[in-house]
Order: structure tokens, then C-alpha cells, then sequence
């Protein structure tokens, strides 16, 4: 996922011990909705801008889910690797990579500032390490789920705008959904059962 040439920058080739060096270790979390979505315009930007600033590339974490999930492979995993403290800070690409819940950003933030992690992201020029940055990033979550929301809003109405107008909704009805006692459910498990 990343290139093995920056985690061993930090040692010296000719006696092989580790060299001090002021580079802070970073996390990239990377995030896009779909799995035909491709997160490496996100991955190239992190990894510029932690170039840029002298950052060291701990791990780069991909999750392709939506971001309304609470539990994500990526998100796990780098949860856990915080929790061990393997890097100093968090790089994301939006605030709505890292969620579009308030309530699960907010608990994701506040973990990470009590294990002394901080979260920076690039499109906003944000940075929890300053007050500013807390504030905005504070202002943006709140913004990323009322944006969810309207979504959410509008889909609802379109449905019921879509009932009234008399159009049917949901799959097409098959030959098996002739059987007034609905699908049998026998038949899923045998399909199974031959796996």
C-alpha cells in the first residue's frame, strides 16, 4: 500500500540503526462510498501534502463503504493501531471521508484526542492540533450530517411522490411470487447447503 522506501528512510544504511529525525508518524485514511469508486486520487493527495510537511507514512488505510457506516474494516484497523499509538496523526482527504455522523465523528475525534492523535484534514486546512482548527472541524461535522439529511429528506419524498403517482416500487414481481404463501424459503437453503 505504500512504498517500503519511506518507513526505512529513518535508518542508516551503512550501520543499520535507526536515525532521530523531526518527521511526525502519520496515518492515511482513505474512503469512497463504492467499490467502483477509485480512493487513489485521495491516496496521492495525503501522500503529497505529508511529504510536503515532512510527515512519516506509518500505514494507509482504505475503506470502500459508505461513510454512513459505523464499523468499517479500514476504520477498524486503524482504530486499533491508535489505540496502540503507532502514529502521532490522522490525514484525511474530507471531512466527509472520515463520516457523515455526527455523533460517530465526534466519538471517533474525541478518542483519538485522548490517546494524544491528531487529525488533520487537507482539503480544509485543518488541524486539531490548533484551536481554530477544532472549532471549524467542529462546525464541518455538523454540516456534513444536516447535508446527509436533505439527502436522506429528498429520497423519501421522491418515493412518496412515486406512490402517488401510482408507479410501483421495488423488484418486479416473479413467477414465484404467484404462491400466495409467499417464496419458499427451503429453496435458499439448499441452494446454500450444495456450496
Amino acid at each position: 500500500m505504500y512504498n517500503s522506501k519511506v518507513i526505512n528512510r529513518d535508518i542508516d544504511q551503512n550501520s543499520k540503526k535507526p536515525v532521530k529525525t523531526n518527521s511526525t508518524k502519520v496515518a492515511l485514511y482513505c474512503r469512497v462510498s463504492k467499490l467502483d469508486q477509485h480512493p487513489e486520487n485521495q491516496e496521492i493527495e495525503l501522500k503529497e501534502y505529508s511529504k510536503r510537511h515532512n510527515f512519516e507514512i506509518y500505514k494507509i488505510y482504505i475503506d470502500k463503504i459508505s461513510g454512513a457506516k459505523d464499523t468499517r474494516p479500514a476504520l477498524n484497523d486503524l482504530m486499533a493501531d491508535a489505540r496502540k499509538k503507532l502514529f502521532k496523526a490522522v490525514i484525511i482527504w474530507k471531512v466527509d471521508r472520515l463520516g457523515r455522523s455526527v455523533a460517530h465523528m465526534s466519538q471517533v475525534i474525541q478518542e483519538w484526542q485522548n490517546l494524544g492523535i491528531d487529525l488533520i484534514i487537507t482539503t480544509l486546512g485543518i488541524d486539531t492540533r490548533t484551536p481554530t482548527g477544532q472549532l471549524i472541524l467542529g462546525i464541518l461535522s455538523q454540516i456534513a450530517q444536516f447535508e446527509r439529511e436533505l439527502i436522506r429528506e429528498r429520497i423519501i419524498l421522491g418515493l412518496e411522490r412515486s406512490k402517488k403517482q401510482g408507479k410501483k416500487l421495488g423488484r418486479p414481481k416473479g413467477s414465484k411470487d404467484k404462491n400466495p404463501k409467499g417464496r419458499r424459503k427451503s429453496g435458499y437453503y439448499r441452494r446454500w447447503a450444495k456450496k
